[in-house]
């Protein structure tokens, strides 16, 4: 149990099997508390509501209270969370949902404390309802056709906000998946975006980037810094950097990966997140040096460190920056620990043992952080096993064991107590899964990477036309399948100046094959057309929709080739 929870009157149990026999056992209902360390309104309701002596006592009477750790237990978190943290939810014994709320003072919560009992009284179970997130599982299949991506630049467009920037009527959250998305298809909104998020949520002084903005322009700022916002932040704004070659985009990346390294790393990887410390409201030094000392949660999470190590790869790609590689080698090899028989465990902690493993989110982001490091790295520099067995390790166990009967995958094993033995289907988790897996089939050659893909993403695609533009992602992914990737064959060393001239061609999407061998097929649209050439040591040559290019044997005359190719 954290600090935060030690510091209320609530005898908070474990979520676990335990905790729901007894609520069965005593016929109670079960307030179930979502928080977070970086969460500071999960830490004012602890100090505000829980901490208050006779609301805690008519709590611990009248329900089986549990605490949840969100980025512990990301199952619980997409099944009972109401819209934000902290999430104040009431269930049935058997987990189902009679209400709930996010943050409630202590005279709201007396009150929602009461009328729940009373329902509990006289309605009991007959008042539970399943979340629709969960009740309507089966959404349209469909062809994943090209319209897919078109529609979603349908979205960038509508839904951008041309005041302000980004994307949103309300609180901004930088979302750079779909940055990501834009700068392919729509670079002026996304580099409209990058520039209030700089303005509003870079930190000058610490580096790293503060969760979200409250209101629509931008104000109101969110001082939490968690691993995974800033991580993608990194690699979309080194990305932006590959387009425009501008230090804008490159220095708020470096400045960020020194915040990464040195505030959030554990020693072996970079830990969770931090959370401001009392009276931390930004501002300039002065500011800073009567602050607490913020709060850093070591646990090191292996989503989060995959998307990461990702990132610190996709930034040495484009600038040779060797501090940031070092790192990534480093993140690379506590991600391998985390892997057991292609099984990820969700994160590791001194003294705590997982408790989760084998979650879509993980086995996605380890996957991307290895087929990034083949291409980036070259396969024969991993220290353990090679980068691409691992990587399809990973991806193997995830389609063996979380694909279902219409392709879609589920967010996790489905057993566990409450709702956890009911499937989700994550359609941002299936989108950057399918990514993923279509730079595995090309780096591999097995075109059965490509098909698991296009299976996942056919079975949301009759409901296209109703994905939002926070998740863009599905339209990267869509087109990818649709029509391959550009592929950059480097028949020569890895770190050789041609490897890195293909590693720069300004197309983030793209995929390279270092060190490619003398017989390499590559694939057209669909897997047909199939291109099979000798290739030439020394040389590199660009493959798209079918067809290979010229060799290149300089970094001029590969940039030339790519230049004529798009």
């Amino acid at each position: 149990m954290d600090e935060s929870a030690e510091r209320t009157k609530i005898e908070w149990r474990e979520w676990g099997a335990d905790a729901f026999e007894a609520a069965k056992d005593e016929n109670k209902p079960i307030l179930l508390s979502l928080s977070a360390r970086w969460c500071s309104w999960c830490h004012e309701m602890d100090e505000k509501t829980y901490s208050i002596p006779t609301l805690a006592a008519n709590v611990n009477d009248s329900f089986i209270p549990i605490r949840v750790d969100i980025d512990r237990h990301p199952r619980v978190r997409e099944r009972y969370n109401m819209g934000g943290f902290p999430t104040t939810v009431f269930l049935t014994p058997e987990g189902e949902h009679l209400t709930g709320a996010t943050f409630l003072d202590h005279d709201t919560m007396r009150q929602v404390v009461g009328q729940v009992r009373d329902l509990w009284k006289h309605k009991g179970r007959e008042a539970a309802q399943v979340p629709r997130n969960i009740r309507d599982q089966n959404p349209p299949a469909g062809e994943v056709t090209e319209e897919i991506e078109r529609l979603l630049v349908g979205q960038v467009e509508d839904r951008f906000d041309s005041t302000h920037g980004g994307w949103g009527d309300d609180a901004k959250f930088p979302v750079p998946r779909t940055i990501e998305f834009a700068l392919k298809r729509d670079r002026e909104r996304a580099l409209a975006t990058l520039s209030p998020i700089t303005a509003n949520l870079f930190d000058d002084y610490d580096g790293g980037f503060f969760r979200y903005a409250g209101t629509r322009d931008w104000n109101d700022i969110h001082h939490e810094k968690v691993l995974d916002a800033n991580a993608a932040l990194v690699r979309a704004y080194a990305n932006a950097y590959l387009y425009t070659g501008e230090e804008r985009y490159r220095d708020p990346a470096e400045k960020t990966i020194e915040y990464l390294t040195t505030t959030l790393w554990n020693g072996d990887a970079f830990g969770g997140s931090q959370q401001p410390g009392d009276g931390y409201y930004g501002g300039d030094a002065s500011d800073r040096e009567s602050e607490d000392a913020p709060d850093v949660d070591p646990t090191a999470f292996a989503d989060w460190n995959a998307l990461a190590a990702d990132a610190l790869l996709t930034f040495t790609a484009y600038t040779d920056d060797d501090y940031a590689r070092r790192y990534a080698e480093r993140t690379l090899s506590f991600l391998d620990s985390l892997v057991d028989d292609g099984v990820v465990a969700h994160y590791k902690n001194p003294g705590e043992e997982p408790a989760e493993s084998g979650l879509l989110a993980d086995h996605t982001h380890v996957t991307r952080a290895f087929t990034t490091a083949v291409q980036v790295l070259g396969d024969e520099n991993a220290t353990d096993s090679g980068y691409l067995d691992t990587a399809q390790e990973v991806a193997d166990y995830a389609i063996d064991t979380l694909q279902q009967d219409d392709g879609a995958f589920v967010d996790g094993p489905m057993e566990g107590a409450g709702l956890l033995d009911r499937p989700l289907r994550p359609v941002d988790g299936n989108a950057a899964f399918a990514d993923v897996l279509v730079d595995l089939s090309i780096l591999t050659g097995e075109s059965r990477y490509e098909e698991t893909a296009r299976e996942s993403l056919g079975a949301f695609a009759g409901a296209a036309d109703r994905i939002g533009v926070q998740v863009a992602g599905y339209g990267t992914a869509a087109s990818r399948v649709c029509r391959k990737p550009l592929q950059i064959l480097v028949a020569a060393p890895v770190g050789s100046d041609l490897h890195r001239a293909g590693l720069r061609i300004a197309d983030h999407e793209k995929v390279v094959v270092p060190n490619a061998t003398d017989t390499t097929d590559a694939s057209g649209t669909n897997g047909r057309d199939a291109v099979r050439a000798e290739l030439e040591a020394g040389h590199a040559y660009l493959v798209t929709e079918g067809t290979m290019s010229d060799p290149a044997s300089t970094p001029a005359e590969l940039n030339e080739l790519a230049t004529s190719f798009f």
